[in-house]
């Protein structure tokens, strides 16, 4: 059966990490590894991580990094299982048999590299649920379909493309998925991660619009339609924060067109 490591980046966020660690601890199918990479300036996570005790799969490094797409490497580079999911601090799955759907179908798809499936997030207040299948011709349209929290890839796709690039604070799995468009790609149709909307993304929307068309731009040249559709993005996101936007998305919802 293919070996799983879920990598799960923190700082200084003890009640989150416990929430994610809790989810983790529920799967019907455990990982192998599970890494806690802690750049926390407080002692409360190292603390909790050393005193408490942890199933014999969680691991931890605790130390400053360089920012969220170190922390990321870190794990990945630590890791040793064939596949690896980086689940953060504040995210769960979804229910306690994701793990078993996940390696099920990397099981019964060998050729598969990479999966995503569907995930939970507020949107104007709303809980709703999103993710499509990965469409390279759609890629001009940044993370909108693809949720990052859902892929779980095969740690030789890290090996064969590279890590994270620390030169975006926010759009690094937007960058990833540029350079991961030509592997086998599988969808899972199902609900897989509940997302914390308290993130660096969701706080810094306008800022990763911008960072998603300079990753964009730096694989495939000046594009007026990438940054067409993220003015659009912007014109939404602030439309959403009026009282009129919030009832015409409320009005969408009812309709089932969230995910459209």
């Amino acid at each position: 059966m293919p070996s799983i490591a879920v990598i799960t980046i923190c700082f200084n966020n003890l009640a989150d990490v416990e929430k994610t660690c809790a989810s983790v601890d529920m799967q019907t199918t455990q990982p192998v590894e599970h890494w806690i990479i802690n750049g926390s300036t407080e002692n409360d996570i190292a603390t909790w991580l050393k005193s408490k005790p942890q199933p014999h799969y969680r691991k931890w490094i605790n130390e400053r990094d360089k920012g969220i797409s170190d922390a990321f490497n870190k794990g990945i580079t630590n890791a040793s299982a064939a596949i690896i999911h980086l689940l953060n601090s504040g995210d769960i799955y979804a229910d306690e048999k994701i793990l078993s759907v996940v390696e099920e179908t990397f099981l019964n798809h060998p050729q598969t590299q990479w999966v995503s499936g569907k995930i939970k997030i507020k949107r104007s207040g709303h809980l709703i649920e999103v993710g499509k299948p990965f469409n390279e011709k759609q890629l001009y349209k940044g993370m909108r379909s693809v949720a990052h929290p859902t892929w779980f890839l095969r740690k030789e796709v890290y090996n064969r493309v590279g890590l994270f690039n620390l030169n975006y604070s926010i759009a690094m799995d937007y960058d990833l998925m540029c350079r991961i468009k030509n592997e086998p790609y599988k969808f899972i149709n199902k609900t897989m991660v509940v997302f914390d909307d308290a993130g660096v993304s969701s706080n810094n929307y306008l800022k990763s619009l911008q960072q998603n068309i300079q990753v964009y731009e730096s694989y495939f040249g000046y594009s007026v339609k990438c940054r067409l559709w993220q003015l659009r993005l912007k014109i939404l996101f602030y439309l959403l924060q009026t009282s009129f936007g919030k009832f015409l998305f409320s009005i969408k919802k009812k309709a089932g067109l969230a995910n459209v």
